[in-house]
């Protein structure tokens, strides 16, 4: 399995932020549920989040962008800044 670091940035509507959250996390469910997601949440801050995405062998970057750009807050326009990076867990509790 390859592995994905998803960092999102939060935008600035916190109105717009909160309707979209229930969305996103069903979203977010239902790919933890596929074994795509592996982990994810906010950081304590509430400025960002780290998603872990999971996928096989032969997927790339693309491929994960693919699907996080199906998340809710994308197409609400909830965040600021995304940042997806290929990931190598040296230390892998994921397998």
């Amino acid at each position: 399995m390859k592995y994905f670091a998803c960092t999102y940035t939060y935008g600035d509507d916190a109105a717009l932020i909160d309707a979209t959250r229930p969305k996103h996390r069903e979203f977010i469910s239902n790919q933890l549920g596929l074994g795509r997601i592996v982990g994810s949440g906010p950081y304590v801050d509430g400025t960002q989040a780290l998603i872990i995405i999971q996928l096989p062998d032969t997927a790339t970057e693309s491929d994960a962008t693919e699907l996080m750009d199906q998340d809710p807050y994308i197409a609400a326009g909830a965040l600021a800044k995304r940042e997806i990076r290929e990931w190598n867990p040296v230390s892998n509790i994921f397998s």
